[in-house]
């Protein structure tokens, strides 16, 4: 659960036992919901999901009996209902340099949707004549008439195709699938029905036949970036647009206790914490209008996600009163998440080790509370691992990378000129967040 807006992460005095499951207690069931987020969701996600894995005993993540993704939370859902644990994923996801094979390029996310663009522009002449004659002849107003080219505007700037082909290979190697039907867990992935707005759960029955890869592209399709994919003569978009987690998927088939990872909260600048950062360097935290359209827009869409998520959770928390529900997500005073911007090799590295520290703190300020409420399930927290000040989810030197991608290619090459770029401009913007550049 997350701390209010004003708790210190301060670990209790008073020590708590660890609960551990009496011989011949039936073992738990364990469910784990993953919100989206985009990249970034994904790597807070992992990053959170690595230090739970090394405070809880009695559980392994990658092991829970069901699995809930929604868009990017879908990709780390589907790797531990694979198996993969954790730390696993945390080498897949945060790209590390090496080409092994065994590395999740953020690239595949921004090649165009040529596919999309080349039938929207086979559009134009046909609605071109229709908007002229509707100008002309039909002596409609200008604005009116140019509605009519509406439908030659793609639904998509960016193709999934490619992130399909990639995680169909990945989930293909020996000890994986890409099958729902043969995972030794439940996994399911939730997109939204575009024609009729309708929550669609592949993994279900009836709905298990489709590949999980596919199922990961159509749960991730944020309309707008991504086109709908289309499964079956039906298309499909992101699932966050119906439910932000979708928890009640799991819920509802009865489970003892219920993780639930939120990447996205609206970020509170006008704290008391926040802001006595910025007046010991004699310059307050900048208004959001200062970030401008990608600022706005960015508070607006976490705090209309984050709204609709506090609301479900009350309803998990009153309509499954005998399940423990645990929400895991980033403080609202923390301008690290807020500011970032994942396209970067050192920065995914560095926002990774970030939601690591970040959740260990979390768990050691509510270790009584969570122990009470998980302990009964046969579930403990490891005040040892929590209190070990020289844990770290990547090595010091892995937050800027030794080896980059060969540079053979000239999209490399490129790529390893805007990661050096980016560099730059992410220690501008954190010192501008934190007073010590003054805005003239």
């Amino acid at each position: 659960m997350s701390p209010s807006r004003t708790q210190r992460a301060v670990a209790p005095a008073t020590p708590v036992q660890h609960v551990v499951a009496r011989p011949g207690r039936p073992r738990a069931k364990v469910a784990l919901a993953l919100a989206g987020g985009g990249p970034l969701g994904a790597i807070y996600e992992i990053g959170a999901l690595c230090a739970l894995d090394e405070a809880l005993q009695g559980l392994d993540l990658h092991a829970c009996h069901h699995y809930v993704g929604v868009s990017a939370g879908g990709f780390i859902a589907a790797g531990l209902a694979n198996g993969m644990t954790p730390r696993e994923l945390c080498h897949l996801f945060i790209a590390t340099g090496t080409d092994d094979g065994e590395t999740f390029d953020p690239a595949w996310l921004m090649r165009p949707a040529y596919a999309e663009l080349a039938h929207r522009l086979a559009m134009l002449p046909g609605l071109g004549l229709k908007t002229l004659w509707a100008w002309t002849l039909g002596r409609k107003p200008l604005i009116s008439a140019l509605e009519k080219m509406a439908p030659a505007l793609p639904t998509g700037l960016f193709s999934n195709e490619e992130v399909d082909r990639q995680l169909a290979r990945l989930f293909s190697k020996p000890g994986r699938t890409n099958d729902f039907r043969q995972l030794p867990q439940r996994l399911t992935l939730v997109a939204t029905h575009l024609d009729s707005g309708e929550a669609a759960p592949f993994g279900r029955q009836g709905w298990d036949h489709v590949p999980i890869s596919k199922a990961i592209a159509a749960s991730a399709a944020l309309p707008g970036l991504f086109p709908p994919v289309e499964i079956d003569g039906r298309f499909y978009v992101d699932g966050a647009l119906k439910k932000t987690m979708h928890a009640s998927v799991a819920l509802d088939e009865g489970v003892d206790v219920m993780f639930c990872l939120n990447p996205l909260v609206p970020f509170d600048a006008t704290l008391p914490d926040v802001q006595r950062v910025g007046q010991r360097h004699g310059q307050p935290i900048p208004s959001m209008t200062e970030g401008g359209f990608p600022a706005v827009m960015s508070q607006t869409f976490r705090s209309m996600i984050h709204s609709r998520l506090e609301l479900g959770m009350k309803q998990y928390e009153s309509s499954y009163p005998n399940t423990a529900i645990v929400l895991i997500e980033p403080d609202h005073r923390d301008a690290e998440l807020f500011l970032a911007n994942t396209f970067s090799y050192h920065q995914r590295s560095r926002l990774a080790e970030h939601a690591y520290q970040q959740t260990r703190q979390l768990l050691r300020a509510q270790y009584t509370t969570l122990s009470n409420k998980l302990g009964p399930h046969g579930i403990g927290l490891n005040r040892e691992v929590l209190g070990d000040p020289t844990r770290h989810l990547l090595p010091p030197d892995a937050e800027r990378p030794r080896h980059r991608p060969a540079a053979g290619a000239p999209r490399r090459r490129l790529g390893a000129a805007l990661d050096r770029l980016q560099d730059s401009v992410d220690d501008l913007q954190h010192a501008v967040a934190n007073g010590t550049v003054t805005h003239r």
